[in-house]
Formats: C-alpha cells, structure tokens, sequence
C-alpha cells in the first residue's frame, strides 16, 4: 500500500513537472515576443519587461517548490525565489544607470539562477524524466551569464533584445523537458493498456 502511494505521489509530481515546463516555456516564448515587439521601440515598456521577467521567474520557482514537496525539500528552488526577487530589485535600479548595467545585473542572475536549476535537475534526475534538457539549461544559463557580464564591460550599449535571445533558448528547454514528459507518460500508459 505505501508503495502504491509513492508511486501516485511520483506519478503527481511528474504530471506537475510536465504543466510546468509547459508553463514557463509559453510564458518565455510570450515574454520574447514582447520584447522584440515593442521592448525595443518602448524603453518603458522594455524596462517592465525586464523587471517582469526575474519576476516571473521568482514566483515560477516558490510554487514550483511548493508543488515538489515544500521548499524545505528544494532548497536550490528556495534559494532561486531570494536570488530571482534580488534580482527583481537590482534590475529595478540598474535602470536607472544604463542598459549595461542591467545586462550585468542579468548576467550575474543568470549564473546564479543556472548552476541552482542545474543543482535542482540533478536532484531530480533520478526520480523524474527530463532532466537532461534542464541539466543543459541550467549550464547554457551560467555561460550565458558570463557572457553577459563581459559584454556589459563593453562600450556597445545592449538592449533587451539581448536578453531575449537568452530567454528564447531557455524557453525551447523548458518545452523539450515538457514534450519528454509527456511523451514518457504517453509511452507509460501504452505499455499498460
């Protein structure tokens, strides 16, 4: 009975997981339109675009934590919610100077956010499919990172399409992990039935 009770736990958690990466693939892939829409005609709008987005990230990360058995268990994820809202803040003030500022600020987030997705897939390797993909994400987030800081050292001024080309790899991802899952889950009750 216990064993038939982890696995339905399991099986919960690993449906979660797949809306998830769905989420936040569709909230990225929006979130990129946005930005090459009107982010670079409206400085406006591209600096809400820019605090949205550590934002979004943050409250993705405490429900996500929430939903995975508590943040007490996912303490990577309990650290990105503090990390992404100091991230929020800083942005906020990083607009006040210039756009390199910002890119620093994203750079040095996109570190931090990527090795702590990269601590939380390997965490879950084992028990959830997908992780691989998250595993990249999370690595391609710290290099991109790195590179962001150095090109904010630059004298060429960036903009947020810059970031958004960061946000559009993120967002293909979360989609793979998402359509993993659910082909996995696909394959799973075909062998049942």
């Amino acid at each position: 009975m216990a064993h038939h009770q982890l696995d339905l736990v399991r099986a919960d958690r690993e449906r979660w997981l797949k809306q998830y990466y769905f989420i936040r693939a569709a909230f990225s892939v929006a979130w990129v339109v946005a930005a090459f829409a009107v982010g670079s005609s409206s400085p406006a709008i591209a600096g809400a675009l820019l605090v949205l987005y550590p934002a979004w990230d943050a409250a993705a990360n405490f429900v996500d934590g929430l939903r995975s058995g508590g943040l007490n268990q996912n303490r990577t994820q309990a650290l990105n919610v503090v990390v992404s809202l100091a991230t929020m803040i800083a942005v906020l003030v990083a607009l006040q100077t210039s756009m390199n500022w910002v890119l620093g600020v994203f750079g040095a987030w996109a570190i931090l956010s990527g090795l702590l997705q990269l601590a939380t897939a390997i965490r879950r390797w084992k028990g959830f499919g997908a992780q691989w993909a998250m595993v990249l994400s999370g690595g391609q987030s710290a290099l991109a990172g790195g590179f962001f800081v150095f090109q904010a050292t630059t004298p060429m001024s960036p903009t947020i399409t810059t970031v958004a080309g960061y946000a559009a790899v993120g967002a293909l991802y979360f989609l793979v992990s998402a359509v993993w899952l659910a082909v996995s889950e696909w394959r799973q009750r075909a062998q049942l039935g």
